[in-house]
């Protein structure tokens, strides 16, 4: 394990309560404001299908000059959709598309492959003009869709000015030069000063994620529509004045707001950011390019729809464990950028982590979950509350306003179990994922109705069993890259070094691994095991404790660069 240095453990503890005390001095609670929804789905909407250069030399500026329009085309209306690659991350696009149209009575009309001139010429009345940003400056861009969504502009670069100017737009800001030789902080800062104080204060873009000569801006539609303030600050204190601004930025946001995007990968870490986000009690939505939510956050649930959960045991259930093997898969990432739509779905009990906060943003996405789910597909709540969050970073006063819309979202979901995961201090390689009793004492009070808890993304060590609940962790983490063979060796050497019998094995599946995958290497093991979903596995884990309770102890190691 790898500890800090004393005076980076310093920096850190400095730069934390710091944003502890930005996060303190606002109000107490605050809910965030759902978009507005049409009485129902649209009868005719637009496509334009997108290419797979994501580039800025290539066909970044067309794209970003769509996703403008569409956030302005769909301020107050469902008009435009656009049509990712095929081998976008985000890998329900296509599906929900034709769920769209099968399911919600949505005629498309397609126009061509990144069609910005038949596009401008169906929505350009959604604008006032345009803003220019600099090609020689990449975060000219990243400021051009705070612009754009305060000044309802398009964003073009230099060569898309005249096809701006052919529907009538006329240039409202220009960037070029504004930023040459200065580093990200002066530029966010400028547009701090300038546009900050008219920007949402219930949504804030990291529009991160890919870095250099890349970017991939889908959550850009969205952020526009809601006018948002942009930026890719980083967290991570090696970059002092970057971290400054994004504190300020943080600390004047609503409480319990959402944080949209994702950290710049060439900058800091995502512990280093979701760590920060935590610290101010705010929601983080963590994906840059998800895509249309613009669109789909206005969609209703078709009237006849009820989200409904494949439950295998009664809530007053009590099961007797025999002396086995059980063994729960979790896939805990979202299920749009995970293996879905990839063979084997079915042939196992399986247990899938809900993104929450869908059902108001992207409402028709997890209707479609829901409705395309197997008898073996078992849905739970995460991560750690309503949003990608750690517990351990969140100030005590701010855990229970977090977790009541945590509550409210599970009910709505049908959901009975919460999964808990916190990078704070750690990640599967350094530090620790466990949790302190006091964290542990959290969870249990503001969840008297959850039939358990799960812990971890890796593998940890935090167990405990209360009130018939009981909180189980991670004993094996599936890399992508580990092969069949190897992984059932590893849970061969896990089982035998786990005699007592009942045994109960959580393992956590990383995004991409398959259903098949995953049952190839069950079957491959000598031990007869018993796969199960996550409800029963709970039910019988609280019937049989072969497990010691554990929390995070003060001696553990911890690393805060995860």
């Amino acid at each position: 394990m790898i500890l800090l240095s004393r005076s980076l453990g310093r920096t850190l503890l400095a730069l934390a309560v710091t944003a502890t005390a930005f996060a303190f001095l606002a109000p107490c609670a605050h809910a965030t404001p759902e978009p507005r929804k049409v009485d129902r789905a649209p009868a005719t909407a637009t496509i334009v299908p997108l290419s797979e250069n994501w580039r800025l030399d290539g066909d970044v500026p067309l794209h970003s000059l769509l996703i403008s329009l569409q956030g302005l085309a769909n301020r107050d209306y469902p008009r435009l959709y656009l049509e990712y690659p095929k081998n976008w991350q985000w890998e329900i696009v296509h599906p929900l598309e034709g769920f769209l149209e099968k399911r919600h009575g949505v005629k498309f009309d397609r126009l061509a492959l990144n069609d910005a001139d038949a596009a401008l010429a169906r929505f350009a009345k959604y604008a006032k003009g345009y803003v220019v940003w600099d090609r020689a400056v990449r975060s000219s861009l990243t400021v051009a869709f705070t612009i754009a969504g305060l000044e309802d502009a398009v964003i073009v670069r230099d060569d898309l000015i005249p096809l701006a100017e052919k529907h009538g737009l006329k240039k409202l800001v220009d960037l070029r030069g504004q930023f040459t030789g200065q580093p990200d902080h002066q530029i966010y800062q400028w547009a701090y000063d300038r546009y900050f104080e008219r920007c949402s204060r219930d949504y804030y873009v990291v529009l991160g994620g890919h870095a250099g000569i890349e970017l991939q801006p889908g959550i850009g539609d969205f952020g526009i529509m809601q006018r948002a303030f942009f930026t890719d600050l980083s967290a991570n204190p090696k970059h002092p004045e970057e971290l400054a601004l994004l504190n300020k930025i943080l600390g004047r946001q609503n409480p319990a707001s959402i944080v949209l995007g994702w950290h710049s990968y060439a900058k800091d870490t995502e512990g280093q950011h979701t760590t920060l986000v935590g610290n101010y009690g705010l929601k983080m939505e963590g994906l840059h390019n998800l895509p249309n939510v613009s669109f789909t956050c206005q969609i209703p649930l078709t009237p006849d729809f009820k989200f409904t959960n494949n439950h295998s045991v009664a809530r007053d259930a009590k099961l007797t464990a025999e002396k086995k093997v059980y063994v729960c898969a979790a896939a805990t990432d979202s299920m749009g950028i995970g293996t879905w739509t990839k063979p084997g779905r079915g042939k196992i009990p399986y247990t899938w982590q809900v993104l929450m906060n869908w059902v108001w943003m992207n409402p028709p996405a997890l209707q479609f979950f829901y409705e395309d789910k197997t008898p073996n597909d078992y849905f739970i709540g995460g991560l750690s509350g309503p949003g990608y969050m750690y517990p351990k970073s969140i100030p005590a006063d701010k855990f229970p306003t977090l977790m009541r819309d945590a509550r409210d979202l599970m009910a709505r979901l049908d959901l009975r179990a919460l999964e808990i995961m916190d990078y704070s201090e750690g990640n599967r390689h350094v530090g620790n994922t466990d949790l302190p009793k006091a964290v542990v004492d959290r969870y249990y009070q503001e969840f008297p109705d959850v039939l358990g808890f799960i812990n971890g993304y890796g593998t940890a060590r935090t167990f405990d069993l209360r009130d018939t609940r009981p909180m189980i962790s991670y004993d094996y983490y599936l890399d992508v890259a580990r092969p069949v063979e190897e992984a059932a060796a590893d849970l061969e050497e896990l089982i035998q070094l786990n005699p007592a019998r009942p045994y109960f094995l959580m393992m956590h599946i990383r995004e991409s691994n398959t259903v098949e995958k995953v049952s190839q290497i069950l079957d491959s093991l000598s031990e007869k095991v018993e796969v199960v979903p996550l409800d029963k596995f709970l039910k019988l884990a609280a019937g049989a404790k072969t497990y010691r309770t554990r929390y995070q102890q003060p001696s553990d190691p911890i690393d805060r660069n995860p």
